[in-house]
């Protein structure tokens, strides 16, 4: 066996010889053609060396893992390689995972690992410095370094080359073909934020090259573009370590590890690791240098860029054969038109049938009430001078007032969260949809006074004005002996000025709900952009009072109709109406009543305020649930929605609240006030707390109303779930991992319990779930039968480094308490460039490093391990379908619109064509 130097030869005194992770073997071959085993017969065919001893020996290296075998080289005793078509197979053969493998992939994977691991106990006993070498390279290791120095994202060769080129040309009209070191990050499609780290990459080629001046010429850039995409792993890691290495001595110095470490940082928008670069830089030195030499070699760095992933996820060979089988079941079958038409309706109704049933009823209510008021109008005698035109408007009048009626039931929210919790119509009925609901009324609302408005102002009033004598005669019992001349007759009536007012009042409320005004996607001028923002829209969601007002008074003054029994806009307004104003009064009395004290106040990067509030009496909440909060510091009218942070099993109640408008900006500021910087030791950029018996600051008084039903409170349901929350988002899921692990907690409590044959005796305050019912079998205990979830996934995608702040204490408790691994926990950072890229591969290996040492990950501060960029949903999907055949897996989503869509499609689809079931939920306030 040999090193890749050639320096070490053992072949005369051992067998074997273990280097890094590949064991070599070398024995005579076995000439019973007819067996199989490790140990093959060479063909008469094949060329020999002259030596009788190398005639009948080989070397095979393998890669040896912890559930497979890799051959690396077949080579004879002389070092020659050996070409013959039954080793390939055999290297094809060997490279199969066990668990699907033949046996003689199994029995050799397991003699090779048992004499590795006795070879490598030996080998560290007697293991000696030797000159520096470069580091063995096996084929798993080499292929994921290769994916780990990549300076460009995309190389197409010439292609990509003729887009850098016309950028060339672009940058430098002005410049007499000489392209500048500032503008060579835009040259080569490096985007702004890397403009630091476009400028080292060319100072390290230019370097090279023995260039000066800070420009290059056409010619120059081409050879650097040769450079920097060419795909070998020797000239990608080459180049890195001309970067590290600035004064081009061959040796990296820790001032120059600690220089990249702050470019790599920046370029990452990872504020955190610019500040602590010198301590960073200390552990990659202790790493790299253990002989204390003052440097690291170009064959130091390489040996850190071949570690593989210590993360990485292997699956067996029957998951790879599942894996395989799935991904053919998700490709698009090939079917005509009519099939696929088919089958795309079957699964619309297959995920939508209760939305489908809603929907059905309601438009089939307003189509007959539609059709009745039009044949009711039709048979009356004012058709015949007002036509047609008085059956739509006094049909689409009637679903107006059906419309008006029932778009405040789904914000009635205290009805819908009794209706959740009391009762099983969640089953059939969509209550995670209300505000879609509300909102699609309000379109039908538009449309029909649209379609009511018109058919009067320019068809049946023109035709009143416009008959004659004879033909109004029929009319006179509704207008008056006097025929109206003009339209001001109709307009300065009741029914005119009711129907204007409510019709301005309307269009203001509907453009101010808008998500271009209430998300302040329209940038208006002073002072109209005091119209933009949840102010606008809170306030002006409150003309409704003065809306319904008017609608009675209209409804009561109409042309048409006198008899009172007939004047039926008040029946439908009376008791939608009534359970809206009850569920107000009781938000007033409830807030007043439960009076909260503030325990904590911590303001976090990312400007995010978190309150810790008292537990008001007989306030029980669920994982997944918001409340109202109302600050009369900021404004004592309005209530905001804050999904609860805190788990029902905690002692106080807590909100992240991230400043997004004008009335949580205000917030911050009114309790940042009372804050001071934190003492050593504490979370936040700012803080308060509450002492007892101590000056404490002067809080604002906050009152809370609630809790309100939300889809992630029936997490409990589902075998698996899958929680994703993008930044501020991840709020309620934050509740349901905490809920998790309390819940099983208790339950290895009540177990353990059970097994002592004893009942935990408690103090009366304390937490209910401690206190465990005596014999009672596991799985039937009153208090857990209801709780199904027996595997969790939490994904938490956000752009800042700092965000993870938030819930530093909550990630950190996860990780050390969830030791059965219940809880998968996934933070993903947007800001750092993928996995893969040059930017971001010091701080892969720097992340390797410190989390193996220390446990805790750079990038979050936490002991959950961070990934760069953003997640693989459908490889997510994959995975968990992978792992759990035959299981419901609920998805709750919270966060921004944009991944919705994607996570909504491949909930359907992996729902259809695997037997693991899906359902997705989304956040909506």
């Amino acid at each position: 066996m040999q090193n890749s130097e050639g320096n070490n030869q053992y072949h005369h005194n051992s067998d074997s010889e273990v280097v890094g992770d590949r064991t070599s073997y070398s024995g005579p071959l076995n000439k019973r053609a007819g067996k199989k085993s490790a140990r093959f017969n060479i063909p008469e065919t094949s060329n020999r060396n002259s030596s009788a001893d190398a005639d009948d020996y080989v070397e095979i290296t393998l890669d040896v893992r912890e559930d497979s075998v890799a051959v690396h080289s077949v080579k004879t005793a002389g070092g020659g390689e050996v070409e013959d078509p039954e080793l390939a197979l055999l290297a094809r053969g060997l490279e199969k995972k066990s668990s699907f493998g033949s046996s003689v992939v199994r029995n050799a994977s397991s003699r090779i690992k048992q004499v590795s691991q006795e070879l490598k106990r030996l080998a560290s006993l007697t293991r000696r410095p030797h000159p520096p070498g470069r580091f063995d390279r096996t084929k798993s290791a080499a292929a994921h370094a290769l994916k780990g120095l990549k300076f460009i994202s995309k190389t197409d060769g010439g292609a990509a080359w003729a887009g850098v080129e016309k950028r060339f040309n672009d940058l430098t009209a002005a410049t007499n073909g000489l392209l500048p070191r500032s503008l060579f990050g835009e040259c080569i499609g490096m985007n702004k934020e890397s403009k630091e780290f476009a400028g080292e990459l060319f100072d390290a080629l230019a370097r090279r090259r023995n260039i000066s001046g800070g420009s290059i010429t056409k010619a120059h850039l081409k050879e650097f573009w040769d450079q920097i995409s060419d795909q070998s792993f020797d000239c990608r890691l080459q180049t890195f370590f001309d970067m590290v290495d600035k004064d081009a001595d061959g040796r990296i110095t820790e001032e120059e590890v600690k220089e990249i470490i702050t470019l790599s940082a920046s370029a990452n928008k990872l504020s955190n690791i610019q500040k602590q670069a010198d301590e960073y830089a200390r552990l990659i030195m202790e790493e790299l240098d253990p002989n204390e030499l003052g440097y690291i070699m170009i064959e130091n760095l390489e040996m850190l860029l071949l570690q593989g992933p210590s993360q990485s996820i292997r699956v067996g060979g029957e998951s790879r054969n599942l894996s395989k089988m799935l991904s053919e079941k998700l490709k698009p079958t090939q079917a005509n038109i009519v099939q696929r038409k088919y089958r795309d309706f079957n699964y619309f109704v297959q995920d939508n049938w209760q939305r489908v049933w809603v929907m059905a009823l309601w438009i089939g209510v307003m189509a007959g009430l539609f059709t009745y008021k039009y044949i009711q109008y039709k048979n009356r005698a004012v058709f015949v001078v007002m036509g047609h035109c008085v059956c739509m408007a006094k049909g689409a009048a009637e679903t107006l007032k059906l419309n008006m009626a029932i778009i405040l039931l789904p914000v009635c929210r205290n009805t819908i969260t009794w209706l959740r919790n009391k009762t099983r119509l969640g089953v059939a009925v969509p209550f995670d949809d209300n505000l879609n609901f509300h909102k699609v009324i309000a379109v039908a609302i538009a449309l029909a006074v649209g379609i009511h408005a018109i058919s009067h102002l320019a068809c049946d009033f023109p035709r009143i004005l416009n008959a004659s004598e004879e033909a109004y005669e029929p009319m006179e019992q509704f207008f008056g002996d006097d025929q109206p001349s003009s339209y001001w007759w109709f307009v300065k009536g009741w029914a005119g000025v009711t129907g204007i007012i409510m019709v301005v009042l309307m269009a203001i409320a509907f453009t101010l709900a808008s998500p271009w005004f209430r998300r302040n996607r329209v940038n208006l001028p002073k002072p109209l952009d005091k119209l933009t923002g949840f102010n606008a829209f809170w306030y002006s969601h409150h003309l409704f009072v003065i809306v319904y007002t008017l609608l009675v008074i209209h409804g009561i003054k109409i042309y048409l109709t006198h008899d009172w029994y007939k004047k039926t806009t008040w029946m439908y307004l009376a008791a939608p109406v009534i359970l809206y104003a009850g569920e107000r009064l009781i938000r007033a009395f409830r807030s007043s009543i439960k009076a909260v004290k503030i325990l904590k106040v911590a303001v976090y990067p990312g400007n995010v305020l978190t309150l810790h509030m008292s537990k008001p009496q007989g306030f029980k909440y669920k994982s997944g649930q918001y409340i109202f909060v109302n600050c009369a510091a900021v404004s004592p009218f309005e209530w905001h929605p804050f999904s609860i942070t805190s788990a029902p099993m905690d002692d106080y109640v807590s909100v992240h609240i991230r400043t997004l408008g004008d009335w949580t900006r205000q917030l911050k500021s009114v309790f940042s006030e009372v804050c001071q910087p934190p003492p050593t030791g504490k979370s936040g950029l700012l803080r308060a707390d509450f002492l007892q018996g101590e000056n404490n600051p002067n809080f604002p008084k906050v009152l809370i109303d609630g809790p309100y039903g939300a889809p992630t409170q029936d997490y409990k349901d589902y075998d698996v779930v899958l929680l994703v929350g993008l930044g501020i988002g991840a709020t309620p899921m934050i509740s349901v991992v905490k809920d998790i692990v309390n819940n099983m907690k208790a339950i290895d409590e009540e177990e353990n319990s059970l097994e002592n044959g004893e009942m935990t005796s408690l103090p009366s305050n304390a937490s209910p779930l401690t206190t465990m019912p005596k014999k009672k079998p596991v799985g039937q205990s009153g208090r857990h039968n209801n709780f199904k979830t027996s595997r969790a996934y939490f994904y938490w995608v956000t752009r800042e480094q700092g965000s993870f702040d938030w819930f530093k204490g909550v990630m950190n408790e996860v990780a050390e308490m969830d030791y059965k691994g219940v809880i998968e926990m996934h933070n993903y950072c947007t800001s750092v460039y993928e996995e893969g890229d040059a930017r971001s591969a010091l701080i892969t290996m720097l992340q390797s490093l410190n989390h193996a040492k220390n446990g805790v990950d750079v990038v979050s501060g936490t002991r959950v391990k961070s990934h760069f960029a953003k997640p693989n949903w459908r490889t997510v999907y994959k995975r968990i379908a992978l792992n759990h055949p035959n299981s419901r897996v609920g998805v709750f989503y919270c966060g921004a619109p944009p991944p919705v869509k994607e996570l909504r499609q491949l909930a359907s689809d992996f729902s259809h064509k695997t037997n693991t079931k899906f359902e997705f939920h989304k956040e909506n306030f």
